[in-house]
């Protein structure tokens, strides 16, 4: 399995594109890893109504940035792969 991993803060308007640029891949064995840096608009809500249970939404207590996001997506993977998408 490959864990993509997707820091996002305040990408209600691409998150969408990102997630589903992951999931049309011909490669399927894989998770989507959406990890929220404490985003200000709908971005929860845009990637909650995708669905696809590999995807996975987990947001952050407090906006931290990139680096810490992508750590936060790390630990929470379970693939033998980690790949990084930007949103």
């Amino acid at each position: 399995m490959i864990s993509v991993v997707i820091p996002s803060y305040n990408r209600e308007k691409t998150i969408k594109r990102a997630v589903e640029s992951v999931l049309n891949q011909t490669y399927s064995d894989i998770e989507v890893i959406v990890v929220d840096d404490k985003s200000t608009d709908n971005t929860k809500d845009v990637v909650k109504s995708i669905e696809d249970k590999r995807v996975k939404y987990i947001k952050l207590k407090k906006n931290s940035g990139a680096c810490a996001a992508r750590n936060r997506g790390i630990i929470e993977s379970k693939g033998e792969y980690i790949a990084f998408q930007d949103s």
